[in-house]
């Protein structure tokens, strides 16, 4: 934190110096001495309250993730699996590679030790064992890894292991794709895990265990695992994550904290290599500690009012036809609050979206356009803005009865 604060003192007083011979280019450099300096080499950092990215580095580049992987493996076998699933391990499981459980084949186990293992220990063999308990092969759980990845919006992943080993498999267009992500895509992923998913809490009690010990379900061996994810008692709010390394991959790491009121992820890929597993940690502390003091929550709600809408065909509220037909719209009733995590010097630009024409009939509640916020050129929240009555349309029917009605109305008279 002092050397941080020296840093950002120092270039400040760079600026000062240099103002006279370039002031503009002297404050880009104060702003690039702000950011982050990593050595991943491609980073996240995101809201986890609303999944935006604030700050990235290669965050769009597919690299390969080594374990990182089982946070998917874990909550999709949460999320399909029941954790007093028995569970075997075949010849498959058993002959991964290290780090490894270590259990021969045959060998069975409760699924909830199992996710324990998979996570605080990242055994290889295990996640072997859990995809083929949920799925039945491993290529058939890789197929719920990418149909999840899909649906969070994960394109540019590509899953073929549940452990993260170096791999490549075809895809549905017959392409050869290595087993990869990018540091977007972890960040959205682990978000899910944490804070959408119907098991999160589950997840979050598996990961965040110091140690557990469990007995395979024959009694012929007992195991015991360490977390080894440092995150957890290196910064105060630490709430889960998982580490990563793999020959092709290098160190990797994605984790979450909770602090102040703020929601923060971190991903990072291709973060060193041996001898420099402890890269990931000062790049996380960096990121995070960069998340806590820069961003805070902005209220950026605008109250706006709309003129009424034109309806095509519809009958006008006195019945006139000589009128045209209009209908009150607005946003939702009694305002409304949008509470951003921002940083010195962003803006949010609202603006509204109608549809092109309004064509009777129009009933009350029904969605007329949309109130869309953005910040740098990306949407961040939209609001509907919606009828606040109903408009009928024209028919010969209504013009027969409109007809009638005047008629027998003048003939009282």
């Amino acid at each position: 934190m002092r050397i941080r604060r020296l840093r950002h003192f120092l270039a400040a007083l760079l600026a000062a110096a240099l103002i006279s011979g370039g002031g503009a280019e002297a404050v880009r450099g104060e702003e690039r001495e702000k950011a982050p300096e990593l050595y991943a080499q491609s980073a996240v950092l995101m809201d986890g309250d609303s999944g935006r990215i604030l700050y990235g580095k290669n965050e769009r580049e597919k690299r390969p993730m080594a374990s990182t992987t089982k946070i998917m493996t874990c909550i999709l076998a949460l999320e399909q699996g029941d954790p007093a699933a028995e569970v075997e391990f075949s010849s498959l499981a058993a002959s991964q590679p290290q780090v490894k459980l270590g259990a021969p084949a045959g060998r069975r186990f409760y699924l909830k030790d199992l996710l324990h293992s998979l996570m605080l220990e990242s055994h290889n063999d295990t996640a072997v064992a859990v995809a083929e308990a949920i799925a039945g092969t491993v290529e058939d759980f890789a197929a719920r890894m990418n149909e999840k990845a899909g649906e969070l919006g994960c394109a540019d992943t590509w899953f073929v292991t549940p452990n993260g080993l170096d791999a490549a498999s075809a895809d549905e267009t017959g392409t050869e794709r290595p087993h990869s992500t990018t540091a977007a895509d972890l960040a959205r992923i682990m978000r899910y895990c944490v804070y959408e998913s119907p098991k999160r809490e589950e997840f979050l009690e598996i990961t965040r265990a110091p140690s557990y010990s469990f007995s395979d379900l024959d009694g012929k061996g007992t195991y015991s695992c360490v977390n080894h994810n440092a995150f957890l008692t290196m910064m105060e709010g630490a709430l889960s994550g998982k580490t990563g390394f793999t020959g092709g991959a290098g160190y990797s790491y994605v984790g979450a904290l909770e602090r102040d009121g703020k929601s923060l992820i971190v991903a990072l890929l291709g973060c060193g290599w041996p001898p420099h597993k402890t890269y990931k940690w000062s790049d996380t502390r960096e990121l995070m500690e960069y998340g806590l003091e820069e961003y805070e929550y902005r209220d950026v709600w605008r109250d706006r009012s709309f003129l009424p809408a034109s309806v095509e065909n519809g009958i006008p509220e006195d019945g006139n036809l000589g009128k045209k037909a209009e209908v009150e719209i607005g946003l939702p009733e009694g305002g409304g609050s949008l509470e951003l995590l921002l940083k010195e010097g962003e803006e949010v630009k609202v603006s509204y979206r109608e549809s092109k024409t309004l064509r009777a009939p129009v009933r009350e509640g029904e969605e007329v356009g949309r109130v869309i916020y953005s910040l740098n050129g990306e949407v961040v929240a939209t609001f509907p803005v919606t009828a606040r009555g109903n408009v009928g349309e024209i028919t010969m029917r209504w013009c027969l009865e409109d007809v009638l009605g005047k008629y027998f109305l003048r003939s009282r008279g």
